[in-house]
């Protein structure tokens, strides 16, 4: 994990720049990346509780296999965009959490300089285009970001996630006929938790997901979202496919969110005992833990310490959303056009 001692900042284990070697020291990294999103979420949770975290705030609690194992396979040439349950990607882009949870806070240490809060946030350094509030509408802007990458010809491609809720919206399917068209470096990863908002994706979507691309001759997948190396194998796959120019992939990631949809939503939709199933027989970070300890990656005592170490992180973090000052009334006037 890097670590500032200075400043304390973080990020997940070296990002997309540092590919770990060896499958030990992978599956170590994904233990890492995937533990620092589950507690950075915890505290976010909290913090929203304790009224320091306005509007609307949407954790990433279960889903953290889908954006590590895709981040694994990305090369630092490659964009990011995603839609409002968000923080998780940021962390996996690389980004601090210092300045994530700031931002959630509305501080001015944070990546929008507090003014994007929960579901907007960027960092251009990352590649990193979002966090967008309204449904479906980042997918467009991923087309248009892989398009970029053609035009350059930077061998990059755009990660652009989306869920099951967003893949009704038309949008989505004029996304994928273009992307198809000009055979744009694009991987567009579904990430069905299996309800949008509160309704069940049996309700609300017919047919499989993965499908959806088809009919303008883009090949799709299904994954097992909760398994971290399951997720890297077929991201491999996926973004090598988009990245030789044969065109775009559609990846449905079947997870699973523990809260939810928002911090306001009390999830009577489903029943205490499905949730509980899915921890207890799904969970991405207890499924590793129990692999690393049982191939002998590592011992209790060496994963304690990761926890330890986590958890200091995030606690740096938090302390410094709560100190980090509010921006000036000055900057409702900043980042608002560009000079062109």
């Amino acid at each position: 994990m890097k670590q500032s001692q200075k400043s304390g900042a973080a990020t997940v284990a070296g990002g997309v720049n540092e590919p770990a070697e060896g499958s030990h020291a992978m599956l170590m990294r994904y233990f890492r990346d995937m533990l620092l999103i589950r507690r950075f979420e915890e505290k976010a949770g909290q913090l929203y509780g304790m009224g320091l975290i306005g509007g609307f705030c949407h954790l990433y609690i279960g889903q953290e296999a889908v954006v590590v194992g895709i981040q694994a396979a990305q090369k630092a040439s490659d964009s990011v965009i995603t839609s409002y349950r968000d923080h998780g990607h940021m962390l996996a882009a690389g980004m601090e959490a210092r300045g994530v949870m700031a931002e959630l806070t509305g501080r001015i240490g944070g990546y929008s300089k507090g003014k994007g809060g929960s579901m907007h946030m960027f960092s251009r350094e990352k590649k990193f285009y979002g966090g967008h509030g309204i449904v479906g509408a980042q997918v467009p802007i991923g087309a248009g970001l892989a398009f970029a990458h053609q035009y350059l010809n930077d061998g990059g491609v755009c990660l652009t996630y989306f869920g099951d809720g967003a893949v009704n919206q038309g949008q989505v399917y004029e996304s994928f006929n273009m992307a198809a068209l000009w055979k744009l470096p694009v991987v567009f990863v579904i990430e069905n938790n299996k309800y949008s908002m509160g309704t069940s994706q049996a309700r609300h979507a017919a047919g499989e997901l993965y499908r959806r691309g088809e009919p303008y001759g883009i090949t799709g997948k299904k994954v097992d979202g909760m398994d971290v190396q399951k997720v890297y194998e077929a991201a491999m796959e996926a973004i090598e496919h988009a990245r030789s120019g044969k065109g775009p992939v559609v990846l449905e990631m079947e997870t699973y969110r523990y809260r939810g949809h928002s911090m306001s939503d009390p999830a009577k939709y489903r029943t205490k005992d499905e949730v509980e199933e899915w921890r207890s027989k799904h969970d991405p970070i207890e499924t590793l833990r129990l692999r690393i300890l049982k191939d002998g990656i590592a011992t209790e005592e060496g994963l304690k310490v990761v926890e330890r170490e986590i958890k200091d992180i995030v606690n740096d973090a938090a302390e410094f959303a709560r100190t980090s000052p509010e921006p000036d009334a000055s900057e409702l006037w900043t980042d608002v056009l560009v000079e062109a």
